[in-house]
């Protein structure tokens, strides 16, 4: 951890079964699409574990996957109005983090060091991971109190958009790049980077 006292949580979103990764339907069928979901997300809430004090899934329960987990459900408006309103359920806890990170639940290369790199940031500071295009954003490690009134654009280049959103409340963004982080799943082509998971999907 950072300091003494600091407390890192993390936050992990993820869509109700039949609704992700509708982009691998030529390789996978529904059913096979959902286990997938579970066991990437099953694989980024253990190596989170391993880093954080917290973990918080935003979204349904799946299939028993974190299920001791505290859970914010989603208020409906996409994916950045559901981080938008855990956001700002987090920030206004008693106890609430000194540094918050939301991962996506993709990632099944991820790995605790670079856990700990999205932990281990100045205060003040914003970190934002790109996927392996250097466009998207897999993973943001946000100061509280300092970005509570941070503003999530996830979608097209959504990790520029984020690094003005860091200006927007005032901080300083760096970018973070990580291997396992940038390897999301989301064309037929980046399963391969999946496959260690499949035994887990039976």
């Amino acid at each position: 951890m950072n300091a003494l006292s600091a407390s890192i949580w993390a936050l992990i979103p993820v869509k109700a079964r039949g609704q992700g990764k509708t982009r691998l339907a030529d390789e996978l069928c529904a059913d096979e699409r959902d286990r997938l979901v579970e066991a990437m997300l099953g694989h980024v809430v253990q190596v989170a574990e391993e880093r954080v004090d917290r973990a918080i899934i935003v979204g349904p329960q799946r299939s028993g996957v974190g299920a001791n987990l505290e859970r914010i459900a989603e208020p409906g408006g996409g994916l950045n109005a559901a981080l938008g309103h855990a956001l700002a359920v987090i920030a206004r806890k008693p106890g609430a983090p000194s540094r918050l990170m939301v991962i996506a639940a993709d990632l099944p290369c991820l790995t605790a060091k670079e856990v700990a790199q999205l932990a281990d940031l100045p205060p003040g500071t914003i970190g934002i991971a790109p996927d392996r295009h250097g466009r998207g954003t897999n993973a943001l490690s946000l100061p509280l109190p300092q970005a509570a009134d941070f503003r999530f654009h996830y979608g097209t280049n959504s990790a520029a958009l984020h690094r003005k959103a860091a200006h927007m409340v005032g901080l300083n963004a760096v970018t973070i790049i990580a291997d396992g982080i940038a390897k999301d799943i989301d064309e037929p082509c980046d399963l391969a980077d999946a496959a260690h998971l499949f035994s887990l999907m039976t």
